[in-house]
């Protein structure tokens, strides 16, 4: 019986299976010291597809129980949790809209708070949801302004659902909100959604928005989003700033 899963189980499944000296390296590689993004993150020391693994296992874990592995200080359980709710979404559609209210209240309550974390979900989830129920695109706008660092990220990431099925239009509105957002992690994203743009989707699109804004652009979102263009025309891009 699925309702007999619990998050109790999936936390002592990937308890179980930790490395402290792994989680040593991972604590540096997620920045969680003093000051930094990761502040205070707590790590087992699980390679990800170790995680993916148990979430295998859990797959039906019931939405509430996915929520209660979301409120873990443990890195691994929230990564667990927000995959088993990816896997939900894709898997059900009647519970699509929880799945997205639980999304939301955890991105808001600070639990999707790290890259990785808003990497492996937001274009999943929210983008998804987005995409399908247009009524709801103010929702881009809405955690693409917000000066929070990971809402704001989840924002431009959810894009990525529009990249893949050749929509640019997304990407380039949320990329222009913040143009002048120079903290590495947003001009990362912006850059790196940019580019998938130019790859996968318009070339020509991609050139239209760098002429037009590169110059306003930080000089990392600048260089993700011009990577894949010919040398001469990267450098003539990333002379107008």
């Amino acid at each position: 019986m699925t309702d007999d899963l619990s998050a109790e189980d999936v936390r002592a499944a990937l308890d179980a299976l930790g490395d402290p000296d792994a989680a040593a390296g991972m604590g540096r590689f997620f920045k969680t010291g003093p000051g930094e993004y990761g502040e205070g993150d707590v790590f087992l020391g699980l390679r990800v597809p170790q995680t993916r693994a148990v979430v295998r296992k859990f797959r039906d874990l019931p939405i509430e129980e996915s929520r209660l592995l979301l409120d873990s200080a443990v890195h691994e359980h929230r990564l667990a949790g927000l995959l088993i709710l990816v896997d939900r979404y894709t898997r059900d559609p009647v519970s699509r809209r929880r799945v997205v209210e639980v999304y939301l209240d955890a991105l808001r309550c600070g639990r999707v708070n790290n890259w990785d974390l808003v990497d492996a979900s937001s274009d999943h989830i929210v983008g998804e949801w987005i995409h399908a129920n247009p009524a709801d695109a103010g929702l881009l706008t809405t955690l693409v302004d917000d000066p929070d660092l990971w809402r704001r990220r989840a924002g431009l990431l959810a894009t990525f659902a529009f990249v893949k099925r050749g929509e640019a239009g997304p990407t380039l509105m949320m990329a222009e909100r913040v143009l002048d957002d120079r903290r590495d992690l947003i001009q990362k994203a912006a850059g790196w959604m940019l580019r998938e743009v130019g790859k996968r989707v318009d070339r020509d699109a991609l050139l239209d928005f760098l002429e037009r804004h590169a110059s306003a652009m930080g000089r990392t979102a600048l260089s993700y989003a011009t990577e894949h263009l010919d040398a001469e025309e990267r450098a003539r891009l990333r002379g107008l700033r």
